[in-house]
This record gives C-alpha cells, sequence and structure tokens, in this order.
C-alpha cells in the first residue's frame, strides 16, 4: 500500500522538569507513557483548550496517541520519538547514502543535495548529477508517481551494509558507475561557503542545512571566513532547511546582524506559550559574537522546506535590517516545542509556544513569501553562478532590485530524502 510521509520541520528547546510533570525514571510502559503525553498535551500544549477530546484507552502508544490529539487544522509538527534514535540524530548521526534526490524540468531525477561525509561524496558525486538508475531501475517515474513502497524497495532499509549500484550521468556528458554501501556517519550541517566577488563589493554565501548541535562549530568555520573576507553582503541559503535547535538560530542571527543599531542585547525572539504557562514566556536577545558581520541587508534563498528556526531567523532580523528573499514561500511554522524525556525510552515533543520577534510580528502559518518566485534549479551545484535562486540573489545585490520576468516559469517538482530513523521516514515527499 502507497503511504506518504511527510517530513517534521522543528524549532525546539530543551525543558527542566518540574515536580508536577510525570517523567518516570526508568521502565516505563507503553500506558504509562501515554497517560504522561496525555497529561503534558493538557498542561502544555499550545492548543490545548481545541484539540480533539480522544481517549487514551483507545491507543496502543505515544506515538498514535499524539497524532490524535494534535490540532490539525494548524499543528503538523507535534510528535513523539524513540529516546536513542532522536539524541544521535541531533548530534548529527546519519545511517544512509546522504542524498537528497529530486525532478528536473524534463523528468530526469538528480542529486538535488549531498552530505560531504556520504558515501557517494567521496567518489565525487555532487549535486546536479542526473541519477539514470539505482539498482538498473529508473527511480524517476517512481518519484513523479509517489510510489513509496516500489522506491522503498529499491533502496532498501536505513540500515548500514545495504549496497546500492547507481548510474550517473555527470555535467559533461559521461557516465558513470557508482556501487555505494549505505553507512552511519555525522552530517555537515554547512554545505558550503564561499565568497562571490560582485560589482556591489564581496558578498558571503552561505548554504545552511540544519540547526543540529555541530552547526556551532560549523557556523564558527564560516563566519570566520566570511569576516577574514570581508564580506559586505551575505546570501543566506536556507531551502532545505527544516529546523532545529534555538540557540543555534539565535548564534546565526547575532553573527548576520553584530551589533548593528539597535541589535546586540535586544530581542532576537520571544516565546510566548499558552495562558496556563505565561510563567515561562522567555524572550531571546542578540548575543555578541567575535565574528559579527553588521550586515544592513540580507538576500535568503528559501523553499517550501525552509521551516521553524529557519523562518525564525528571518523573522527576528526583519526589524534590524532590509531583509529579502528569493525562492518559494516557506512552510509556515511559528511556533515550536518543547521536549520531555519520558524514561529514557522517548522523547515527547508537542508544540507549546509562539515565536514572535521585537515588534511581536509572527503567526505567518501561510509560509513568508519571496520577492520573486523561482524555481530550485537542482541542475547546477550551489555555487554555480547559473544556479536560478543563486543568480537572481546575485542580481539583487548588484541591481538593488529583482530582475525581470524571469528566465523561466516557476515550477515545484517532487524531492524525495533520506530521513532518520526515529522520524520513520525512509521516504518523504515534499508536498509544495
Amino acid at each position: 500500500m502507497k503511504k506518504l510521509l511527510y517530513p517534521i520541520l522543528f524549532l525546539i528547546v530543551f525543558t527542566s522538569c518540574r515536580k508536577e510533570d510525570p517523567i518516570p525514571d526508568t521502565g516505563i510502559t507503553p500506558e504509562q507513557a501515554k497517560d504522561s503525553l496525555y497529561y503534558l498535551m493538557y498542561t502544555w500544549y499550545y492548543w490545548y483548550n481545541v484539540m480533539p477530546v480522544v481517549n487514551p484507552a483507545d491507543y496502543n502508544n505515544p506515538y498514535s496517541l499524539i497524532d490524535a490529539m494534535r490540532y490539525k487544522p494548524l499543528d503538523r509538527w507535534s510528535f513523539v520519538a524513540d529516546y536513542d534514535e532522536f539524541n544521535a540524530q541531533m548530534l548529527g548521526t546519519f545511517v544512509g547514502h546522504g542524498i537528497r534526490i529530486g525532478i528536473d524540468d524534463s523528468e530526469k531525477a538528480r542529486i538535488a543535495m549531498i552530505f560531504s561525509k556520504s558515501p557517494l561524496y567521496a567518489d565525487s558525486v555532487r549535486r546536479g548529477w542526473i541519477i539514470k538508475s539505482i539498482n538498473g531501475v529508473d527511480i524517476a517515474p517512481l518519484i513523479i508517481s509517489g510510489d513509496a513502497q516500489a522506491y522503498n524497495n529499491v533502496l532498501g532499509p536505513a540500515n548500514a551494509g545495504i549496497t546500492n549500484t547507481f548510474i550517473f550521468q555527470k555535467p559533461d556528458g559521461t557516465e558513470v558507475t557508482v556501487s555505494s554501501t549505505k553507512s552511519t556517519f555525522t552530517v555537515n550541517s554547512v554545505l558550503h561557503y564561499d565568497t562571490l566577488n560582485l560589482s556591489s563589493g564581496v558578498a558571503g554565501h552561505l548554504v545552511f542545512e540544519s540547526f543540529i548541535q555541530p552547526s556551532s562549530d560549523e557556523l564558527i568555520t564560516a563566519f570566520t571566513f566570511f569576516k577574514a573576507n570581508n564580506v559586505q553582503d551575505l546570501i543566506l541559503d536556507l531551502r532545505y532547511n527544516s529546523g532545529g535547535y534555538l540557540y543555534i538560530a539565535q548564534t546565526l542571527a547575532s553573527y548576520i546582524a553584530g551589533d548593528a543599531p539597535g541589535s546586540v542585547n535586544d530581542t532576537f525572539a520571544k516565546l510566548q506559550y499558552n495562558d496556563k504557562r505565561q510563567d515561562v514566556n522567555k524572550t531571546y536577545p542578540f548575543t555578541v559574537t567575535s565574528y559579527p558581520l553588521n550586515l544592513p541587508r540580507l538576500v535568503v534563498i528559501t523553499t517550501r522546506l525552509t521551516a521553524s528556526a529557519s523562518e525564525a531567523v528571518m523573522n527576528g532580523l526583519k526589524p534590524y535590517m532590509e531583509l529579502i528573499s528569493f525562492g518559494d514561500t516557506t512552510n509556515g511554522k511559528p511556533a515550536g516545542m518543547n521536549g520531555w524525556d519520558v524514561g529514557k525510552k522517548y522523547w515527547f515533543w508537542p508544540v507549546t509556544f509562539k515565536i514572535v520577534n521585537k515588534n511581536n510580528e509572527g503567526d505567518y502559518f501561510d509560509g513568508l513569501s519571496p520577492a520573486k518566485v523561482v524555481t530550485d534549479d537542482i541542475t547546477h551545484d550551489f555555487p554555480d553562478r547559473s544556479e536560478l535562486c543563486l543568480k537572481e540573489a546575485i542580481y539583487y545585490l548588484e541591481n538593488g532590485t529583482v530582475s525581470g520576468k524571469g528566465i523561466t516559469d516557476f515550477k515545484r517538482y517532487p524531492q524525495v530524502s533520506e530521513k532518520p530513523e526515529w522520524m520513520n521516514n525512509v521516504f518523504a515527499i515534499e508536498k509544495r
């Protein structure tokens, strides 16, 4: 049976336990876990007063219970995760080939993204390469039709040791066969950074994929480089960034704003909880960094995958600088989660707060719209100036305005991504 699974897009903060929070220490049963979740949802859930009324006994585990209790008109994100798998994911641990596959406008499958420590990257595979076949199967029709079962049968489970044979067509037209074995590795959240010498000056260019624990050191490396090269502008590519830790978002925004007038120690984001938890409302300020850019403007590349912590960075910087985006409207998640470790067996992540900026602007559930819609051009690698989104960003920096009608019509194409096991998303199609 065909089953389409969707990505979890999140902005999270950890919660210190209060005495009234039912967090068993060890040996928790599914029944105890359901009771704990039920209590937390009525106490902390942002939409507790409008969520469905359910009987926990009707559900087998907390995974199905939280899905039943979600306020579905707005909440697409609250989830329960396996304790060990979640911890590994947020440390950057990944099992697979380390790729995202997309469909181009000629209905060919291509590498849309690849982690630098992935097995295929070591074989020189890069974004933009055409995937002619995997194990002799043309996967493009499977992705286009949404046949998840057939796709999963071709790629196999997300287990280290699974080998698949790829036939790629490189940008020069030559073909190469690569046998790749899925492995466990630590992902890089900074996919690329460089500088662009433009007529408007030196611009930094950062492709950032997620706000996870390894991001801190990766951002230090990138912004040390930007500072040393005296960048005057920044193109921030968040097209595949679905969120993560709020403290990383705070750090990234602080690098960008620097000590621009009114930013240091001023409000980056405010967390607003439900009416039962107003005592934990919190303000996150911009912080002092060693490599501030002090930018007067920021250009962002976005897609429907751009969500949560990524949107918080955009919304939080907006009161302090000119901010313009190109690509597609973002996902629309002006809310975030607190996490509860339950018996070292589960993590509970219900939506618990709304996030707003200094001017109390938020509620962008329909997403943040770009100044100009531009197709995610997976036929070119990120640093290629012919890539449509990057090309539009460069045009804006050099001319101070968007380009004309556009090079091509805007289109949205399906993409699939290997996902961490705790999300149970071996196959994830982004409906855009």
